[in-house]
């Protein structure tokens, strides 16, 4: 194709992908009492699965009620006369934007495959499929696992018992989307890296030299945003460096099938 025709075709996948956001961030926007009050709001709960989860593992680990959680020490206020109308509207374009991501990245997909080679389009069969599921994955474990973790540590932080904590609707709000997005995209490593092991700029010898920086990184990362035990570090730390490790094995395999290709 001309390369305006090109940029035509890319020009109306945009336009589809952001249509299919648009309809479904209208239907969260209808269902705010499911979105808000069922998923958003259900780290406030003391009965979220992840504490109930928590606390039944502290109860076999013969730790009684260590990894137990009480009632939140925080309220939720709105100190803007649009902060909720706002919100509202943030909130429903994020859910729009992770229901229709199989979709979105479908049109991506679709306009970069026909400038691959025969070869590299079999190499890449089912990455829709794969990439739709870290990311789900990792949206599903940054909202049952990163994000409740940050908003009891975060939420029931004092400096001094003089300082009552009274969060920002738009403060937990963003803090929940953020983390809960960041997860999605973060697990998106393999594809990444497959993609980089591909042309070159990673391979699995670079990644083995930083894997002591990566793990230093993550376990950064895990002291941050969860409570100041190292269970709970343990537990966010893990699905991200076996991530990591994947991909290691990832750009070996395509390091192997390139230098065979090539005759070496």
């Amino acid at each position: 194709m001309p390369f305006l025709d090109h940029l035509e075709e890319l020009r109306w996948r945009i336009v589809r992908s952001f249509i299919a956001v648009f309809v479904l961030a209208c239907a969260a926007f209808i269902f705010k009492d499911i979105v808000f009050d069922k998923v958003l709001f259900g780290p406030l709960n003391d009965d979220f699965l992840t504490y109930a989860l928590f606390c039944s593992m502290s109860q076999t680990m013969g730790l009684g009620d260590k990894l137990c959680f009480g009632p939140l020490d925080f309220t939720l206020l709105n100190f803007k006369m649009s902060g909720q109308f706002m919100t509202h509207i943030m909130v429903s374009f994020v859910a729009g934007l992770i229901v229709a991501f199989p979709y979105v990245f479908w049109e991506f997909w679709g306009f970069l495959k026909p400038g691959l080679r025969s070869k590299e389009r079999k190499m890449a069969n089912g990455i829709v499929f794969y990439s739709t599921m870290l990311f789900l994955t990792g949206v599903m474990f940054g909202y049952y696992m990163i994000a409740p973790l940050s908003v009891r540590f975060l939420g029931s932080y004092k400096v001094s018992e003089l300082v009552p904590n009274n969060i920002d609707l738009s403060s937990y709000i963003s803090t929940m989307t953020s983390v809960t997005l960041a997860s999605g995209v973060v697990f998106q490593l393999p594809i990444v890296v497959y993609f980089l092991s591909r042309i070159g700029l990673v391979t699995p010898k670079l990644l083995k030299k930083y894997r002591k920086h990566a793990v230093v990184g993550v376990l950064v990362l895990s002291a941050i945003i969860t409570p100041p035990d190292v269970s709970s570090q343990v537990l966010v730390s893990l699905p991200i460096l076996l991530l990591y490790e994947i991909s290691i094995w990832i750009s070996r395999a395509v390091e192997k099938r390139r230098d065979a290709q090539i005759g070496l």
